[in-house]
């Protein structure tokens, strides 16, 4: 079966049905470990809010979190293992993608940004996110957009697409920016907060909940045009077709019944732990349309 074809299953909502159809599906190794171990191991983030995050020790909650424990539920359905046993491995952005495909973890839902790069590596399901490269910056450092961080610092966390959108924009324009790149997104802010760096660049939504999460919120502010629309997705194994089903149908199947706006709704517009924040930011007309169309279409 074709990625194609595979999608378009899942696109109806019935990916099993669809398999049966279309004639034997290929075998996926990552099921078959699931079935004959017992286990099954899934990635978390430990700084991505409202995403994937930690609320206290080894208890990861977030949005992706909860996608993430609906794939587990249809992945029990699937082998027939209702009390699989679940592992939450914590991932960063640097390590993610080798942890998936060395299998590690079996899937990892969080808040990667699915583009053509990562791609050749690895295969991304339906869309859920959609965000753009910005800076998040001290509001007394007058830094309105990236014309002002000529001959800057610019912090960026390891790994991270941003990294690599602003050092093009900064050599396309001349500004020789100087890069300090962090462990994750929690030591990226502390360098911005400790005045290492003039900004931080991320994608828009966790600039956002890292001004949310601040001691002084109001000293910081999200700012600069957004360089590039980008998707977020679950990924799974290069290849895994029946991976992928399964998180589409998981997900598609979310879009169509009403629960991923009221999921929506509950962690990007209501206080969310640990400190009852909001970040009441509202959907993009890029998800709204994405509710219907349902693509898995990456990045450039």
């Amino acid at each position: 079966m074709t990625r194609k074809s595979a999608l378009s299953c899942a696109l109806s909502a019935a990916f099993v049905a669809c398999g049966l159809m279309s004639g034997a599906v290929q075998a996926s190794e990552t099921l078959n470990k699931i079935q004959q171990t017992g286990k099954i191991r899934v990635a978390y983030r430990e700084s991505s809010m409202p995403f994937s995050y930690l609320a206290g020790p080894g208890k990861p909650i977030g949005f992706s979190v909860d996608m993430t424990q609906d794939v587990i539920n249809a992945v029990k359905t699937k082998v027939g293992k209702p009390n699989l046993e679940v592992e939450w491995v914590a991932v960063t952005t640097q390590n993610r993608i080798p942890l998936l495909r060395n299998g590690t973890i079996d899937f990892e839902c969080g808040s990667t940004v699915n583009n053509s790069a990562r791609a050749k590596e690895v295969d991304f399901g339906v869309n859920f996110f959609y965000t753009g490269t910005r800076l998040l910056v001290k509001k007394a450092s007058g830094v309105k957009n990236y014309a002002d961080l000529k001959g800057k610092s610019v912090g960026s966390t390891t790994g991270a697409v941003n990294y690599q959108v602003l050092r093009k924009y900064s050599m396309d324009n001349a500004l020789d920016i100087n890069f300090l790149l962090a462990k994750d997104h929690v030591d990226g802010f502390l360098q911005l907060e400790s005045d290492r760096t003039t900004a931080f660049v991320l994608d828009d939504i966790l600039l956002f909940s890292l001004k949310a999460g601040a001691k002084n919120p109001n000293d910081f502010d999200v700012v600069g045009d957004t360089l590039q629309v980008e998707p977020y997705a679950c990924m799974v194994r290069k290849g895994d077709t029946e991976m992928k089903q399964i998180l589409d149908g998981v997900i598609v199947g979310m879009m169509n019944s009403g629960e991923f706006e009221r999921r929506y709704d509950r962690w990007f517009m209501k206080a969310v732990p640990p400190n009852n924040l909001s970040l009441a930011v509202p959907m993009s007309q890029e998800l709204k349309a994405n509710l219907k169309e349902h693509s898995d279409k990456p990045a450039r």
